[in-house]
């Protein structure tokens, strides 16, 4: 889907995701801050860190790589969720992780890489079956890192930060509602 978006809108493809996403009705929306949905989603990356350790242990490897894009998705969208960001499309969720933190300097950039890597595994794996390779105990280890990672800079952020990001992505939306 990422070339997808370069081809057809042209320029960068980073800005043109964003605005794709901007004019989805469950794309990138803004919504009142939640930290109880921010508590729920870090309880479902827990569950779904738990999962894939059993369904590595148990030999389910299909199952354990898409748990473990699923732990470290429910972490960034509860990051999402503590701003007040909602998107219910993967890439657009993934696209206002890398706007908001990784562009800000807040995530670095291999965090943004390395949940690309797990959807695109989790693609693989559900859909064409191809789990050949893969080393069970690096994703496990990876996915603990990452949802570690996430919930650190969760705790680390404050009410101007907080402000200062809405407020980059209230620009975003107006300068669309203004094209």
């Amino acid at each position: 889907m990422q070339k997808d978006f370069a081809i057809f809108y042209g320029g960068s493809m980073q800005d043109e995701q964003l605005k794709w996403c901007l004019k989805q009705k469950k794309g990138i929306n803004l919504v009142e801050p939640s930290e109880n949905l921010a508590a729920a989603f870090l309880g479902k990356s827990e569950s779904a860190l738990r999962s894939m350790e059993a369904n590595a242990n148990a030999g389910i490897e299909d199952w354990a790589t898409a748990a473990g894009y699923y732990a470290k998705y429910f972490a960034v969208y509860a990051l999402l969720a503590k701003l007040g960001v909602k998107s219910e499309i993967h890439d657009c969720t993934i696209a206002a992780f890398k706007y908001l933190f990784v562009d800000e300097g807040i995530a670095d950039s291999g965090l943004f890489e390395e949940l690309e890597d797990s959807k695109k595994e989790r693609i693989d794996a559900q859909c064409y079956s191809r789990v050949a390779g893969i080393d069970f105990d690096k994703v496990m280890a990876d996915a603990n890192k990452f949802v570690t990672k996430i919930e650190e800079i969760i705790d680390g952020l404050n009410s101007d930060k907080m402000q200062s990001l809405v407020g980059k992505l209230q620009q975003l939306i107006e300068g669309e509602d203004d094209g």
